[in-house]
This record gives C-alpha cells, sequence and structure tokens, in this order.
C-alpha cells in the first residue's frame, strides 16, 4: 500500500462504527500479507435495470487468487473505485451469495436466491456487492447442500468433473492418474471419479503424517496412493500393473509439472490424455517424443472460467445440477476448511491485521480458508 492510498485509507475509515459494505482490496501487486486491506466501501444503492445486489454468505481463498495478488496470475480483476480518487482491486474469484435485491429487466434470479458468479476476476472478497444478473448462476439449495458446498463449488469440482467427462469417453471400471491428489480438485476428482465407477491412483508428496493422508484420500474413494518418491522406483510400473490387472490407463491429470509428472506420465496406456490444469512446481513439462509417437499422447491444458466463457447458461447450469445432484448424495463432501469471520463491528484497520495475519499461513493451513465479512445490514 502507498503512502498516499494508506493516508486517504486511514483518514477515511478509522472508526468502529458496523461496516455494511467492506471489501478485502489490494492496489499493487505483492505479497497478500503485505498489500491487502481492508476497505469499507458507500452502501449500495438499489440496483440498477439488469442488475442484482447480492450479499457473500461465505467466500473462497483459492491458490489462484494468491497468485493474482502476486500479479504472476495471466487473469487481472477490474479496477473498482476506492477511497479517494484511487482505484483498488477487490480479491476473490469464487464466493456463496444470496440475492437482496433484483433490478428491473431480471428474471434469472429472485430474492433469496442462492448465486454464485462464473465470472473470472469476479471480486468476492465482499461484504456485499452489485452484479450484473448475466454473471451469476442460481445454485439449488436442497437439504444435504451446506454453505461451504456453494461457496466451493464454482472452480475446483467442475474443474475435476470436466477434466473427467471432456477429453475422452471413461467407462465404470477404467483408471485414472493423477499428482496432487491431496489438493481441492485432487480430492473432488477421486470423489467423483468414485461416483461414476472409475478407479483412481493418486500420487501426493511424502510428508510426516503420510499415513493419516492415506487414510483419509482412501475414505473419499482413492484406490491407491502413492508418493512421488515411489515414482523413482523401478517396480512401479509393475505394482502398477498388477493392480490395474494391466488394464491402460487412459487418462492422466497434472497440477505439478517438473520431472515428477514426467514420471506420472510414463504409466499412460496407449492414446491417453493428459491434462494439465496447474504447475504447483513452477516447473516445467518435459515429455520423452516416444510418448508422441509410439503412444500417441495427447497433452492438454485446462482452465475452469475458459470453460465458463465458451460454453451457453444451459450448459453452466446442466454442471451446477449435476454437482448438487452428488454432493446432496453424500458423494461429494465439503472440503477441510477453516472460517475466517470478520465481524462488523472491527475498524478497517483492526480487519486488515486480521486478514493479514490470516494470509500469513494461508498457504500452510491445509484446509480450505473461507472468509466471512459480516454485514452490519
Amino acid at each position: 500500500m502507498n503512502a498516499a492510498f494508506r493516508a486517504r485509507w486511514a483518514r477515511s475509515f478509522s472508526t468502529s462504527r458496523p461496516r455494511s459494505n467492506r471489501a478485502i482490496v489490494y492496489n499493487q501487486n505483492g505479497n497478500p500479507a503485505e498489500v491487502l486491506s481492508a476497505m469499507t466501501f458507500p452502501k449500495l444503492d438499489p440496483p440498477r435495470p439488469s442488475t442484482v445486489n447480492v450479499k457473500f454468505l461465505l467466500s473462497a481463498v483459492n491458490p489462484a487468487d494468491i497468485n493474482v495478488i502476486e500479479g504472476v496470475y495471466p487473469a487481472k480483476p477490474q479496477l473498482v473505485q476506492g477511497a479517494g480518487s484511487e482505484g483498488v482491486y477487490i480479491g476473490g474469484n469464487e464466493g456463496l451469495a444470496i440475492v437482496t435485491a433484483v433490478g428491473e429487466g431480471v428474471d434469472s434470479v429472485k430474492l433469496n436466491d442462492w448465486v454464485i458468479s462464473t465470472k473470472a476476476q469476479a471480486g468476492t472478497w465482499t461484504a456485499v456487492k452489485n452484479v450484473s444478473a448475466e454473471e451469476l448462476l442460481k445454485i439449488p439449495n436442497p437439504e444435504g447442500l451446506s454453505e461451504v458446498h456453494g461457496a466451493t463449488m464454482t472452480v475446483n469440482p467442475p474443474t475435476a468433473y470436466n477434466m473427467l467427462n471432456e477429453f475422452i469417453d471413461l467407462k465404470p471400471g477404467d483408471w485414472v492418474v493423477q499428482n496432487g491428489a491431496n489438493s481441492a480438485v485432487g480430492q473432488a476428482a477421486i470423489q467423483i471419479a468414485a461416483a461414476q465407477g472409475l478407479k483412481t491412483i493418486n500420487f501426493v508428496r511424502n510428508r510426516d503424517n503420510i499415513a493419516d493422508l492415506v487414510q483419509r484420500l482412501e475414505t473419499l474413494g482413492a484406490n491407491k496412493v502413492f508418493t512421488y518418491d515411489d515414482l523413482k522406483d523401478r517396480e512401479l510400473r509393475k505394482k502398477v500393473a498388477t493392480l490395474t490387472g494391466n488394464a491402460e490407463i487412459r487418462l492422466g491429470l497434472n497440477c505439478v509439472g517438473g520431472p515428477e509428472t514426467t514420471q506420472m506420465v510414463k504409466l499412460l496406456g496407449n492414446n491417453a490424455h493428459l491434462v494439465s490444469y496447474g504447475a504447483m512446481s513452477k516447473q516445467p513439462l518435459s515429455f520423452p517424443t516416444s510418448l508422441f509417437i509410439f503412444k500417441n499422447l495427447t497433452a492438454h491444458g485446462f482452465w475452469q472460467h475458459g470453460w465458463y466463457q465458451q460454453r451457453s447458461r444451459a450448459d453452466r447450469e446442466d454442471l451446477m445440477r449435476k454437482l448438487v445432484d452428488l454432493t446432496s448424495q453424500g458423494k461429494l463432501k465439503e472440503p477441510e476448511h477453516k472460517v475466517v469471520i470478520v465481524p462488523a463491528y472491527e475498524s478497517d484497520e483492526e480487519a486488515t491485521a486480521r486478514i493479514r495475519d490470516v494470509f500469513k499461513t494461508a498457504q500452510s493451513h491445509g484446509k480450505k480458508i473461507l472468509l466471512k465479512l459480516e454485514s452490519s445490514s
């Protein structure tokens, strides 16, 4: 936060009056624990035609959100008017909101509907917001669907679902291999695959509590869990062949990159597909040319928000219905999470300190962080 921005922010919002419209913002890229601030905005006006006002119930913190703030993610948020004349960015890309007011001409949602946004860089770390109705998808909220489910429904479960279903026609009993299996997408992939009768081989980083992690993933439906250290084992291919009954593995999911992925891809069979949706190791992918020539490997990249942009509203709604059905049936569980409440009575300075403390350890929690910015209205 530069000096001029800090001064305007402190002068304007230093009292402890209740906050009805507060957001977590930044005006320059950097470490989230250093550049994020809480800012109170004017109270929302009644919604304009074709727009709605919403109140966020929970807002998710994803690794990509941190990358955006750091300035290393290709998608950029839009500037909004902040304190004084300087624009700010509102963080967050995923969350569950409830409709509080509906503008003229809106018939896709109604008062008290649960909604999510499919717009990239939607700015969900906020208490309330006015948004175009076209950006929103209504999600059903039947018994069994929690606020946590709704707040984490936009990014990770649909990424897993689409990677399992968009690139190759898999049948019950087919095998899928993935790395980053303990990530939010990885855990969703395990559960969705199990619901579809698919079997999964899963790779994770070795750690002190590896037995606990293996047990947790197996409880979700993982058929086998290996560590990246196992990729160095010359007997691994034989072990996998025994496990699969010599069935060819035709789909691999990658969020790690680097040499671990190079080794994992060698487990794939003929005419297989590798789908990459992340690069947590920050190392490039490198594959032997022989895999493309002799095994006809096909490599893809996948970005869920790109899928949203390319598909119709009917397609997006159909995807949400499928995921909600899985959730209602108990086949897609809440991610492990921690809810961070930002009370409405706190001053912006106090709320800023709270948020920065959260982000100092956000990537080491091992749990999904969910923000709840309380509103006085």
